[in-house]
Parts: structure tokens; C-alpha cells; sequence
């Protein structure tokens, strides 16, 4: 084995003074110490708001150009990248892969760590071409130390051939600048345990991707208001959320909403144009589409 590279200048790889003596403390002080250091996270997310803005634009142009978002990560940052893209087509009933997740190492690797995944750009550079990436995608590289190779190579091959990138770290980005159009740094500081990034780092992590994918999705019209109109019921749990979301929009009764739901197949927005502009299934999907799928647009139109 080689002599690894030196990473004691990364942020998430210092110590941090507050937790110096944490073996000496009490299950209430040690909970408290997690508390206060996971309390900074909201602030340095806030800070960085104007990055994450241009990347939702780029995210945006890719969904309507019929691109996709894909993360690539190693470790925890690949796991919630895996997390945060599987949950997309429950939540906004898009097509599985238009939010996708790689993870160095692949699926095992989502529940236990393989060693020396992340250690080659080739093979980071490889999983992507693999989703037959293209310029109309955008790809998120998530490190947040920022030196993880095989994230550099999966930039680095989005950028040959056009794809828009960002480069989500925990840490400086000037050695890191040229891996991406767009750099968000979330400057979350040691870890209450030196070198843990599942802790402040990826709590940052988790908050930032939840923000550009539901902003995304707002965006292009998968939401109504606050609710999540655009909802395939599939489940028990899905017919129920479908069918208080019409009874709450429209004057009809819990039993009527469901009744409503089953006759546009579990489509809430369909079932919604329907009841509140007397429409028939067929004609609510056609003045739907024709909207680019706003409900609002179809509710407050002619």
C-alpha cells in the first residue's frame, strides 16, 4: 500500500477543543455537548443559501430539458445520497432514476463499508458513465472533506461531456474549485468525535440535499400550496394522505374524497381537477399536461 495522502489540513479532520475531554463526561453532559455542536449546522447552511440557489436553478433546467439529478458519494455521503434520491418518487411521483444515487462500492456498500471504494476517480468516473449521463443532467458530488477520488472522477467526467455539476463539502473549496461549476461549502467545523462526519457534517449534508430536491420539485410544479399534490396512491398509507388532501381542498367528505380518488386511479391531482372544475378523468389529465402539470394553473384558469 501506498503512503496515503495527508488530510490533517481538512477541516473535518480537526480536533475540536469543546469535546477534548469527552471520555471524562457524564451520558447528560455528553448529550448536551452533541446538542450545542449540532446547533451551529442551520446557521452554516444559511450561509451558503446564494450556492445552493444556483445549483437548484441548474437542477431545474435539467428536469425540464428531461435531465436528471444524480449524487455521487462514498460512505455517509453516498448513503444520503442514496436516501434522499429513493424517496423522491414516493414523495413527488417522479420516475425512479430522475433523482438517482451512486455510491462508491455500490449497494453493499450502503450497509456496510467497503474499504477502498472511494480511492479511485476511474471507477467514479465509470459509474456515471454507466447511467449514460448526458448534458442535459445535473451531477451533486457530495465529500465533505472534499478529497474523496472517486467523487473527483465522476465530476470530472460530468464536466467532459456537459453536464452541469456541484460539489457539495464541509470544507475550503479553493483546492477543490475546478471539480465544479458550483462549490457549496457548509463549514460545519470538527466533529464532537475527530473525524466522524456522520455527525455535524452529515446532518448538514442531509439538510442541504432535502432543500434542493423539494425546491426542485416545487418548482416544476409537484406541489400545490404546501401539499404534495402530485401523489400516486399505492399504499393504505397513500390512499389516506390522497384522500384528506381532496377533502381538505374541496367541500367533499372523507368517504367522498376516497370515492373521488378511486375513480382518477389514485391520481390526487387528477381527482382534484376533477371535483373543483367538473371535469372527467380524461379531460383533467389533458388540461394537466397542457399546464405542465401546475395544478394551480388548471384551478384558477378558465
Amino acid at each position: 500500500m501506498s503512503v496515503p495522502n495527508r488530510r490533517g489540513h481538512i477541516a473535518t479532520e480537526q480536533r475540536n477543543t469543546r469535546s477534548a475531554q469527552l471520555d471524562k463526561l457524564t451520558v447528560r453532559e455528553t448529550l448536551e455537548l452533541i446538542n450545542s455542536e449540532d446547533a451551529t449546522v442551520p446557521s452554516v447552511v444559511r450561509a451558503a443559501l446564494p450556492r445552493i440557489e444556483r445549483f437548484v436553478e441548474m437542477v431545474v433546467a435539467s428536469f425540464r430539458a428531461g435531465g436528471r439529478l444524480v449524487y455521487v458519494g462514498a460512505g455517509t455521503s453516498g448513503r444520503l445520497g442514496v436516501l434522499d434520491a429513493s424517496e423522491c418518487p414516493p414523495s413527488f411521483s417522479v420516475v425512479p432514476g430522475m433523482v438517482a444515487g451512486v455510491i462508491a462500492g455500490g449497494a453493499p456498500a450502503l450497509t456496510r463499508a467497503v474499504e477502498g471504494a472511494e480511492d479511485n476517480p476511474e471507477d467514479g468516473a465509470a459509474a456515471v458513465k454507466d447511467l449514460d449521463l448526458s448534458q442535459d443532467d445535473s451531477v451533486l458530488g457530495i465529500a465533505t472533506g472534499g478529497t474523496t477520488p472517486f467523487v473527483h472522477g465522476a465530476l470530472q467526467y460530468a464536466m467532459k461531456i456537459g453536464a452541469s455539476t456541484g460539489f457539495l463539502i464541509c470544507t475550503d473549496e479553493k483546492p477543490f474549485a475546478d471539480l465544479a461549476e458550483v462549490m457549496i461549502p457548509v463549514i460545519t467545523g470538527p466533529e464532537v468525535v475527530t473525524g466522524s462526519t456522520r455527525m455535524k457534517a452529515g446532518t448538514a449534508t442531509k439538510l442541504v440535499l432535502n432543500m434542493i430536491t423539494t425546491t426542485a420539485m416545487v418548482q416544476i410544479n409537484k406541489t400545490y400550496g404546501d401539499l404534495m399534490v402530485d401523489l400516486k396512491a399505492l399504499n393504505d398509507k397513500l390512499w389516506d394522505r390522497g384522500s384528506r388532501i381532496i377533502s381538505e381542498l374541496t367541500e367533499l367528505s372523507y368517504e367522498q374524497a376516497f370515492k373521488t380518488l378511486k375513480q382518477a386511479d389514485g391520481e390526487v391531482k387528477t381527482a382534484l381537477a376533477m371535483e373543483l372544475k367538473g371535469l372527467s378523468s380524461k379531460e383533467a389529465r389533458q388540461k394537466l399536461d397542457k399546464a405542465g402539470g401546475a395544478l394551480r394553473k388548471v384551478l384558477e384558469g378558465d
